[in-house]
């Protein structure tokens, strides 16, 4: 119960976090990244400083072996770029760039009713599911078992 609780809270931290930034207003996403245009560099201090929080965070909990809930530490391995996590930035980029939403703002955009949003979730949605049925499809068949 205490990691739903702290996992709705930190969910909760986290969106209104978002609110206030400005991160889920597509218009301000989008003036952000218009280099050329009228740009508002904003939200790269919102980056900058959630790239300084997130740091620190790991910092700590790559010495811990368990959470402070007491549950096993479970943070990433994987040191290496290789084409799948190359291609889905790029992926990422452009859907970023066309629509000025990301996951975690396109949530508060359905929350608050707003088309866009439910259109963006529609879409990743069915991005997501694509990726399970391509990987599904080249999975080696099981080969038979000989006895």
């Amino acid at each position: 119960m205490a990691a739903l609780i702290a996992a709705f809270g930190a969910g909760l931290v986290f969106g209104i976090g978002l609110i206030i930034a400005g991160m889920a207003n597509p218009a301000k996403v989008l003036a952000f990244l218009d280099l050329g245009g009228s740009w508002d560099p904003s939200l790269a201090f919102v980056m900058g400083g959630a790239i300084a929080v997130g740091a620190v965070a790991f910092m700590f909990a790559n010495r811990r072996a368990r959470s402070w809930l007491g549950l096993a530490m479970q943070l990433p391995s994987a040191r290496h770029l290789d084409k799948r996590l190359v291609g889905g930035n790029i992926l990422f980029g452009i859907g970023w760039g066309l629509a000025g939403i990301c996951p975690g703002p396109a949530l508060i955009l359905v929350g608050a009713g707003m088309t866009e949003g439910v259109v963006f979730v529609a879409a990743m949605l069915g991005g997501m599911i694509l990726f399970e049925l391509i990987e599904y499809w080249q999975r080696p068949a099981p080969s038979a078992v000989k006895r």
